[in-house]
């Protein structure tokens, strides 16, 4: 008969895979909003586009992944799989509720929020990494103001290098383009939010191994089940998700999601390779914001806009509260 342990260690490896799925209904969905909403690519060929590179991504680094199992708590409070458990809960019931809505959430920011509340729930707050925290939580407002100021900034310098191009050339020209920038964004959210499955299930391997040597290492199967699982959620789709990035913020035209789809590609790629995990869905979104801001301001609809700033908000308190929660309901059982 299978070990307590062991048994658990199948539990997280299990709710890690459920976490990607989920990861891949509402942040990778954002990868294919804006070649979707524009109509540049069809939405079957967008999504399969977006898997594929989303693969790649979580493939060819483990930067976020070591930050997000080593970083955010002391190891003493990682002896347990309470904490991974509890967060994983708490990421995933948010996910579902979110995406159910439309609503698109960082789900990497809701994981590191319940993460550190589990812990905190189990040992106190003084075995989170404050400092790594403050990195991450800079990260929250940096991202989406680069991707706006970067997709408002791009969006007028295309206009104004081809404004004697007709229309009709530029829609036809930039609708192969955005095939480029859409397998960019899928591949860089693989290198950033992608790594949250192989950083959860090599944290849980530590655990029950107790070599601490997996990190340098990490084997090959826990990255491709992980980013199967990611890209598994991708072909599925998060429609509503898709629906409100791509159309509800701003009409976009194929130029307009090109610019948003290659600046956000840029801040999420840059991030990765420092290890920073920064959340797609906020690149992605401001970014919308920031081309349809250069036609004017009244052409983002700024309703949504809202609506969207306010769950990126309330994704932390929610998640933390969920996280702190069900560590303490579970902790006698450990």
């Amino acid at each position: 008969m299978p070990s307590a342990s062991l048994l658990l260690l199948i539990l997280i490896i299990a709710l890690a895979i459920g976490f990607g799925v989920v990861n891949g209904f509402n942040d990778a969905a954002n990868a294919v909003a804006a070649s979707i909403g524009s109509r540049a690519i069809s939405p079957r060929k967008a999504i399969m586009l977006a898997a594929g590179f989303n693969v790649l991504g979580a493939a060819t680094g483990t930067a976020v992944a070591k930050t997000i199992g080593k970083g955010i708590l002391a190891p003493e409070v990682m002896s347990t799989y309470l904490p991974l458990i509890a967060a994983l809960g708490a990421i995933i019931i948010w996910g579902v509720i979110a995406t159910h809505y439309g609503v698109p959430i960082s789900l990497t920011h809701g994981f590191i929020a319940a993460l550190a509340a589990a812990g905190a729930a189990i040992a106190g707050w003084g075995v989170v990494r404050w400092g790594v925290m403050r990195t991450i939580l800079t990260s929250v407002a940096a991202a989406p103001a680069l991707g706006f100021a970067g997709g408002f900034a791009l969006m007028i310098i295309i206009m104004w290098a081809l404004r004697p191009v007709a229309p009709s050339r530029l829609r036809s020209v930039f609708s192969r383009l955005q095939w480029f920038t859409t397998a960019f964004l899928a591949y860089a959210h693989g290198l950033n939010d992608g790594q949250m499955p192989i950083g959860i299930i090599t944290m849980a391997l530590v655990v029950y191994t107790g070599q601490i040597g997996l990190w340098d290492s990490i084997p090959w199967w826990v990255i491709g089940v992980s980013s199967a699982s990611i890209s598994l959620g991708t072909l599925f789709g998060g429609w509503r998700v898709i629906r409100t990035m791509g159309t509800r913020v701003t009409a976009l035209d194929p130029v307009q999601s090109f610019t948003a789809d290659a600046s956000a590609a840029v801040v999420v790629w840059g991030a990765s390779h420092f290890g920073i995990p920064v959340s797609t869905t906020h690149c992605a979104s401001s970014a919308i914001m920031g081309v349809g801001a250069t036609k004017r301001l009244s052409a983002v609809r700024w309703g949504v806009a809202r609506q969207i700033v306010i769950a990126w908000i309330i994704t932390f308190p929610i998640c933390g509260g969920l996280g702190y929660l069900i560590a303490r309901l579970l902790r006698p059982l450990f």
